[in-house]
Parts: C-alpha cells; structure tokens; sequence
C-alpha cells in the first residue's frame, strides 16, 4: 500500500512539472504571425496600460491563441500574455514555433537600425504610421511603418513623399511624420527630394494644418459604457476606433488633443475642461449604441446648440458616404460633455453593439479605418 501512495505522489509530481510546459504545445493550431516592428511590447492585458512584461524585437515568431479588440494573446515565458496585433504580419503558417522565451529575449537589445547615408532618406519619427498607395489620406492602405525605419526617397507631392519599401514597391508617407535621415548635406537637382523641402510645405499647407481637434474616445476604466452581445464593452470598441482617427487626422496636420489614452476613467467634467483648456476648433466624442428592444443600426452624429449644425451636417455627410452601416443623420440632443464644451462640438454614436451585424462591422479595422477616413474627411470640408 505505501509503494502504491509514493507512485500516485511520483505520477501527480511529474504531471505538476509537465503542467508548466503544456502551454506552449496548445499553440500548435494558433494563428502564427512575424513581428514587423523594431520593438513591440508584450503586456499582461489586452491593454495599453497594463504591466509591461518585456519586449519582442523584429522578425521574432508570435504563435496566438486569442485575440481581443485588435490585441493577440501568446504564450511569453510559459505564461500568456498579449500585443497589439497591428505590429505583426501574419505569416499564413500555423505551424511556426512560439516565441522565444522570456530569457532568450527580455535582457537583448533591439538591434540598431541601420544608418543611411544616402541623401533624400527619411527615418519615421511617429510611434507608427500608415503606407498608402498615393500622396492622401484618401488613398487605400497598403503597408505601416514604425518608429525608426529609414526609408529612401523617390518624390515629393505636397506634403507627402514616395518613399522605396523592401519589397521593390513604393508607397506615401505623410512627410510631418517623419525626420531627414541623409547624412549628406550636398544636393544636386538630380538627387532624389530631401524631405525638408516637403516638411516645410506641410507646416503651412496641410490639409489640416494648424488646427486643434480633441477626440473624445467616450466611456474608460469603470465605466464600460454600452455592454454588447457577447459581452462587448463599448469603450473597448471606441478605444481602438480612437487610434484610427487620431493617426489620420495626424497625417492630415492636425495638432491632435485626446481625452484619454488607456482603459481609464475620466469625468464628463474633466473631458470639457481638456477641450476648454486649448483652442480647439472641434470637440469629436466617439461612441458605440445599443438597444435591446429591436435591431436598430446605423451611424447617429449628434450636436448640442445651432452653432454646432454645420460641423454635424460635415460629418455626417462624409460618414454616411463612406462607411458601410447606414446613416440615421444628425440629431440634437443635450448630452452633458457637448453642453460644456465651448468649441463646435458633436458626439457620434458609430454603430449598435447590441445588432449582430452591426457588431461585427464595427469590430473590423476596416470599418474603423473608414470612420477615420470620413471624419478626417469632413474636418477637412467644415473647417477649410
């Protein structure tokens, strides 16, 4: 009887020290991605004020086993963890490796990046911007670029620049977002543009330049705002909308004032002082709906008082002919952050989380880019 107990003890040990390896094998038929950044941050949350936990760096191997409101979940160390997933490129391949362990990576540098010396290059100075096929923001999508990466450049338009990519294709890049990388000094009018010239267009000809709009990403911490089918939180929804516009209206010049930055709460109050506090020229809060009772769907914009009709009527113009769900038009109504804020002022209700189409729309990038795309759109129509 006791050889038998301390073979049970042996059997239980055994699987307890297997246990902290099986992790990892249930990342086998995960989705399997490369990181395309230099750096990418790996956190403990889907969240971009959770503990950071350490750091993948370019070219490493993401296997993902969830995903939540653009963030992807992996195994880091043996223990899950998450990342933005708009840092990764999926490699179509559910059969890579995990990456690496905590140990192979959490002390290692990021390798430098290499220095151009080339005259018309230009290093990206933004956290992350978008590629596109031609020089504006109307322009489709068709690559991003990170904080650091060098790029040669082919021409100027404007404010934008045509830069080389990797692959032997070329694509646009807002040039205020980016910092010469030519170590030469010397020109001749046969070189490629440098990006001074096309940076000192931008800080006077932009198509937003030189106006200051606050975005108003609405709900945060412990206030979830509307709660949709399947457990959905609004502010989850709203927080990576958020991210889309504010990098588009950053492209198109505009100063860019955010009331919240992370899944944190912050009073009606609080969001009309931060408008207040600047010379905005438009207050934009962003919103999900719901509604129980029936399938309602669709883009509502709301505004508060007349002085705010004609930024109501631009957006809602470009909104509704530019994304995919249908447009319920303008609507006044005395929402307490609109009445508070001293700047033309409108609270867009994006789409219901609580209709099952709509749900799914509106989770998708590309519904979220085409938000940003129409109100950078009709910004660009009300205040020029």
């Amino acid at each position: 009887m006791e050889k038998k107990t301390k073979k049970i003890y042996l059997l239980a040990a055994i699987l307890f020290i297997l246990s902290f390896f099986l992790p990892n094998a249930s990342l086998a038929n995960g989705d399997s991605y490369e990181v395309s950044s230099s750096v990418l941050n790996i956190r403990s949350e889907p969240s971009n004020d959770a503990s950071l936990v350490g750091q993948f760096t370019k070219g490493d191997k993401v296997n993902a086993f969830d995903e939540q409101h653009g963030w992807v979940q992996t195994y880091y160390g043996g223990e899950p963890v998450w990342v933005a997933k708009h840092h990764l490129i999926s490699t179509g391949d559910s059969s890579q490796e995990a990456a690496p362990a905590a140990e192979e990576t959490v002390n290692e540098e990021p390798a430098a990046e290499p220095a151009v010396n080339s005259s018309g290059s230009v290093t990206v100075s933004a956290d992350s911007i978008y590629v596109r096929s031609g020089p504006s923001t109307s322009d489709t999508i068709i690559s991003y670029a990170y904080q650091g990466d060098s790029f040669d450049v082919n021409a100027a338009s404007g404010d934008w620049i045509e830069i080389s990519l990797g692959n032997g294709e070329t694509g646009w890049i807002a040039s205020w977002l980016t910092t010469d990388g030519s170590s030469n000094e010397e020109a001749t009018e046969n070189t490629a543009p440098t990006v001074e010239a096309a940076q000192t267009q931008s800080s006077s000809s932009g198509s937003l330049s030189g106006h200051t709009i606050v975005i108003d990403p609405g709900h945060g911490g412990k206030d979830p705002g509307a709660i949709g089918l399947n457990n959905i939180y609004e502010k989850d929804v709203v927080t990576s909308t958020a991210d889309y516009v504010v990098q588009q209206l950053e492209e198109a010049g505009a100063n860019v004032i955010v009331t919240r930055n992370g899944d944190y709460f912050v009073s009606l109050d609080e969001r009309a002082r931060i408008s207040n506090s600047y010379n905005t020229d438009a207050f934009i809060s962003l919103h999900y709906d719901s509604f129980s009772a029936v399938p309602v769907s669709g883009v509502t914009t709301y505004y508060n008082s007349d002085s705010d009709t004609a930024l109501a009527s631009s957006l809602n113009s470009t909104l509704s002919s530019t994304v995919s769900l249908p447009s319920r038009g303008t609507q006044q109504a005395g929402y307490k952050v609109l009445e508070n804020t001293n700047a033309p002022s409108v609270l867009i209700e994006l789409g219901y989380i609580t209709n099952p189409h709509d749900l799914t729309v509106v989770q998708t990038g590309d519904y979220q880019s085409s938000v940003a795309r129409a109100i950078t759109n009709g910004l660009i129509n009300h205040l020029n």
